[in-house]
């Protein structure tokens, strides 16, 4: 069973090194990036320097580097999904060095009431994919160990938020309004598609993951809602909020 897919007693049998040759010490801070807009933003906005490549047999990405008020922090363009952005992060990290991480996406609400106008900063992430597993002992929720540090900051940046369990998925198209009532009457206030993934990785590799949540869609009510989906995916002020947080971890 997918649950008991942890193993920490034997050796993989393929490494990073053996497609990257020797780990990278570049960056302080790594970015995760899935908004191709706020990508291209960077990009178009600081001296960036490309400083590694994630290679993959459907095409290559771009691994890069900036200076941001004397912090070195790297960036990548992620794919949808625990699995895809996991392991691009493994790959990126290992030609990055970067000892944090930070991951910030849009999500969809489970509780509009709770949510508009709000950031999501997670507690826990429910398990509902299948990358966690291979990474960390079998349970429910992951905790994310930053979100009192990362509400702190945000109460100095004076930004609204509230905290709360979220519910990570593989498969959005099956988040079925059953699901969806069980998942709120466990207290999740948003669902999105990386984070029990993502921090079961850092926790594995012993990085630090600082990850916040837009909410633009909503599944709580009689009918989805997804106008606001594009502007919770692609604004820009997610990432000044992440350098603001950048600069205080």
């Amino acid at each position: 069973m997918i649950i008991d897919a942890f193993d920490p007693d034997s050796e993989p049998v393929l490494s990073l090194k053996d497609f990257f040759g020797e780990p990278k010490k570049v960056a302080d801070i790594a970015l995760i990036i899935f908004s191709c807009e706020i990508h291209d933003y960077i990009l178009n906005h600081f001296a960036c320097q490309k400083v590694g490549l994630l290679r993959c047999v459907n095409g290559c990405k771009d691994i890069f580097c900036f200076d941001y008020q004397g912090t070195k922090i790297g960036f990548f363009l992620a794919s949808i999904g625990a699995t895809n952005t996991g392991n691009e992060l493994e790959e990126a990290n290992y030609q990055l060095g970067a000892s944090k991480i930070i991951m910030f996406g849009s999500a969809g609400s489970l509780d509009a009431s709770k949510t508009d106008n709000r950031y999501v900063l997670p507690t826990e992430a429910y398990r509902d994919e299948g990358m966690s597993y291979h990474y960390a002992p079998a349970s429910d929720y992951i905790r994310i160990k930053t979100a009192d540090k990362l509400a702190s900051i945000f109460e100095e940046l004076k930004l609204p938020y509230i905290k709360g369990r979220v519910w990570t998925t593989d498969a959005f198209y099956r988040e079925t309004r059953n699901l969806v009532k069980k998942r709120r009457e466990d207290g999740c206030l948003a669902v999105e598609m990386e984070l029990a993934g993502v921090q079961a990785i850092c926790d594995y590799r012993d990085w630090e993951l600082y990850d916040f949540l837009v909410t633009g869609d909503v599944l709580s009510d009689d009918r989805y809602v997804h106008s606001q989906l594009h502007d919770a995916n692609h604004n820009i002020n997610k990432l000044f909020v992440a350098l603001e947080v950048a600069k205080r971890i």
